[in-house]
């Protein structure tokens, strides 16, 4: 039992989803249902007070004739009484009476005679069988009815429920009661009550009704499939809008909407495809100047190679010789060769975005473990911490972090991220975390300089932006550094994440995935530094930067703590 209330449960679980996914994914089913359901409100509300007001109606126009028919019935029996001799029997009186009274002017119905509740002490009673018409509605004179027609004058009345005459017994035609009293002479004050079926009118009124339930069917159809029609011809060019929409995303410019007739529709996708055509030649322009723009790059960066390799050459000599010139020349000679090696650092970079660019750039993938890489690019950033006298940290996990990459592209993203951070830290120390799971290794690159706030963040790799263009930089980049690591993250399929605050430092996190394929959904690494951060690891390898280079230790003698 409870394993069947259990699948009875999922099933219904199920399709309430199911239900909740096809109202919240389509507006038609949402409009339709919507107006079914107003519908069948209103129509039901209209339809329950029209029902009301007609069985009222009938009820008391019914019912008025019915009083003024028994009154009139009844000043009859009085008049037979009083003018009938002193010795007529009385019981065939009655007989006579309730006969006669049977057939009213608006049809058949029924009498009886009854004795009062309360006798008269002053007048002798006359004891006779009273008549009825029908002996089974004598019961129906309820006690309430009898009290009241016996304490007051004139007419009293009450609703009753008449048998129909089934072998049940059930009680369904709805009539009406009506007593009053009628005195004979010489005897004494006897009731008299008539028995009126109100079953014509009850049948009038569930005709009414039906009829009424009919319409109200009806008109919920028609205004359903009136819906159904208005929706469709609605969403059906939205849906078609939205397809097409969905391939220009997908970079298929020729689609368009099919335009049919005059209406406000036709001029919607006539007014989309117009769009779609401006977008395509604005797009194609795009395209065209970002070529052009990619192929003066690389052009100029290839043509500006050769000048640049005479100048090198001759600044080489006068770099040679520049312990022979006063000291003004010799200074000359050194800017020339420190502006010279910036211009080499430009045009690689240029020519290495435009290979991403024009998408030649490839991947060379080996198996590498990346501690190896990590210690690399420390290695070659150790001569810039000696010289801002910042110390390198670096944790590194004492199991392999074996993965897929390219070697030389994955040391060029550190070797930026390390510089930039010992750009910005102030003489404070750089942390460099590396950690790896089942499907992803990572790197982190943390400072405590400057910082950057959320705006600097979200365009910190973007291409020639700097948070501060006024600032000296002691290594005069390219502006081109963290964008080129961007875009060599992504060959990999990894990420490359910046988080700041303002005088809190910052930290760089790359994050590659073991294998080809693989698809990133997590870090092994935080990007955020905790609110409780160490100043530094409990277990790391220690850089110690001096401003000697030449004193720096060797990889394989690294201080730990």
């Amino acid at each position: 039992m409870n394993r069947f209330w259990r699948r009875t449960r999922i099933r219904v679980l199920r399709l309430s989803r199911a239900v909740v996914r096809g109202w919240r994914s389509s507006l038609q089913v949402r409009v339709i249902t919507s107006t079914l359901v107003i519908g069948v409100v209103t129509v039901v509300v209209l339809g329950s007070l029209l029902s009301d007001r007609i069985r009222d109606g009938l009820f008391e126009q019914r019912l008025e004739e019915i009083l003024d028919e028994s009154a009139r019935s009844t000043r009859q029996a009085q008049d037979t009484f009083d003018a009938a001799p002193a010795n007529t029997q009385l019981q065939q009186l009655f007989v006579d009476l309730v006969e006669g009274l049977q057939v009213g002017g608006t049809g058949q119905r029924d009498v009886a005679i009854q004795r009062p509740l309360r006798l008269d002490a002053s007048v002798t009673p006359v004891f006779v069988t009273l008549p009825a018409s029908d002996e089974r509605l004598v019961p129906l004179i309820s006690p309430e009815l009898r009290r009241s027609v016996g304490e007051g004058e004139g007419q009293r009345w009450q609703s009753v429920a008449i048998p129909a005459g089934n072998p049940s017994g059930s009680w369904h035609d709805p009539g009406v009661m009506v007593g009053s009293t009628v005195t004979v002479p010489g005897a004494a004050t006897y009731e008299l009550y008539y028995l009126y079926s109100l079953g014509s009118e009850q049948e009038t009124l569930d005709l009414l009704q039906r009829t009424l339930a009919s319409g109200a069917f009806a008109v919920v159809a028609v205004l359903g499939i009136m819906t159904w029609l208005v929706t469709r011809e609605t969403v059906t060019p939205v849906r078609s809008a939205a397809r097409v929409a969905e391939r220009l995303a997908d970079g298929h410019l020729t689609e368009r909407m099919t335009v049919r007739g005059e209406d406000e529709m036709a001029t919607l996708a006539r007014s989309f495809n117009e769009m779609a055509e401006s977008l395509q030649v604005q797009i194609r322009r795009l395209e065209e100047l970002s070529a052009l723009q990619r192929r003066f790059v690389s052009d100029v960066s290839h043509e500006l190679r050769t000048p640049l390799t005479t100048i090198r050459m001759a600044g080489e000599v006068l770099h040679g010789a520049r312990d022979d010139f006063d000291p003004a020349a010799r200074r000359s000679a050194e800017l020339l060769m420190m502006q010279l090696d910036r211009f080499e650092d430009l045009l690689a970079d240029l020519l290495e975005i435009s290979r991403f660019d024009a998408g030649a750039a490839t991947l060379d993938a080996v198996q590498q473990d990346l501690r190896e890489v990590v210690t690399g690019a420390v290695d070659q950033a150790l001569p810039l911490a000696g010289r801002k006298g910042t110390w390198l940290h670096v944790a590194l996990p004492e199991a392999r972090a074996t993965v897929e990459i390219d070697p030389r592209r994955v040391e060029r993203i550190l070797r930026n991220l390390l510089v930039n951070a010992i750009e910005h830290a102030e003489g404070s120390d750089v942390q460099v975390t590396v950690a790896a799971d089942r499907q992803a290794v990572a790197v982190t690159v943390r400072d405590h300089g400057v910082g950057m706030d959320q705006d600097e963040a979200a365009h910190v790799f973007d291409r020639f932006w700097r948070a501060d263009p006024a600032r000296a930089r002691t290594m005069g980049g390219t502006g081109l550094g963290l964008a080129i690591s961007l875009e060599d993250a992504r060959l990999h399929g990894g990420w490359l994440e910046a988080w700041g605050r303002p005088r809190q430092g910052a930290c760089f996190r790359l994050t590659l995935p073991r294998r080809a394929g693989i698809q990133l959904t997590s870090s092994p690494l935080p990007l955020v530094p905790p609110p409780d951060e160490p100043p530094v690891p409990e277990v790391l390898a220690v850089y110690r930067s001096t401003p000697d280079p030449a004193s720096l230790p060797d990889l394989d003698q690294l201080e730990h703590r």
